[in-house]
């Protein structure tokens, strides 16, 4: 595992949780507006060992409910499972971040019991799916990640960051189509953080994301915006 940050509280990464965010280094998308850019290119840094994490954790019993695994694209990094067993058995909640480039490892993680909760990143339509991924992505993998957590095999979640440059009304559209049935689905919006893999990105405004909310919830009415 490479590990390359550790936020010690978070309030808002999962839901209903008192937790923590653990950072991975390295990510199979090099979406343009991706806000870690340091972490997905693994750029400098001091990488964190997991003995630090466990550690940090294990003192932290009784004060935090559960751990957050994000990245970067934590399903890229061998050991993922066995780190997460470990967590589990320091009685943690975990909650998983991920791409959806991976189903069958998603799957396995997900029936061996080692995560409670998955926050998948649903990038665009298919059709401009690799655009915004920034390289040659497997729509199909992807296609069966979001079927295999529609299934209902754990608690999960979708989401999109929208931004004014890679996303309009009928790419809005035809995810929600693709996202039907869907437990949770939140537009987010664009925030730059300074440290972008693509700096020419844009976001767009409140009303834009509003009357992008109202074409998701023809689809999924449970939709809701983040950010705003």
């Amino acid at each position: 595992m490479k590990i390359g940050g550790l936020m010690n509280l978070t309030l808002l990464d999962y839901p209903d949780k008192v937790a923590c965010t653990v950072f991975t280094v390295g990510c199979n998308f090099r979406c343009p507006f991706c806000h870690n850019n340091t972490l997905v290119c693994g750029n400098g840094g001091r990488q964190i060992s997991e003995n630090e994490i466990l550690s940090f954790l294990q003192k932290r019993s009784g004060v935090l409910e559960g751990m957050c695994l994000t990245g970067g694209e934590p399903l890229i990094q061998s050991g993922v499972e066995d780190f997460l067993r470990k967590v589990k058995e320091l009685g943690y909640s975990v909650k998983l971040d991920t791409n959806g480039a991976f189903p069958d490892r998603l799957r396995a993680i997900i029936e061996a019991g080692l995560v409670d909760y998955v926050a998948m990143d649903v990038k665009n339509s298919r059709k401009r799916y690799a655009e915004t991924a920034g390289c040659t992505t497997d729509t199909g993998a992807v296609e069966q990640s979001v079927e295999l957590l529609k299934s209902g095999v754990v608690d999960y979640e979708f989401r999109t960051t929208v931004t004014g440059n890679y996303h309009d009304e009928q790419n809005i559209e035809d995810m929600a189509r693709w996202l039907v049935g869907a437990k949770r689905y939140y537009l987010q919006k664009f925030v730059n953080s300074g440290d972008l893999i693509d700096g020419s990105t844009v976001g767009c405004g409140d009303d834009a994301m509003r009357r992008y909310l109202e074409i998701v919830k023809q689809y999924v009415p449970s939709a809701e915006l983040r950010g705003i």
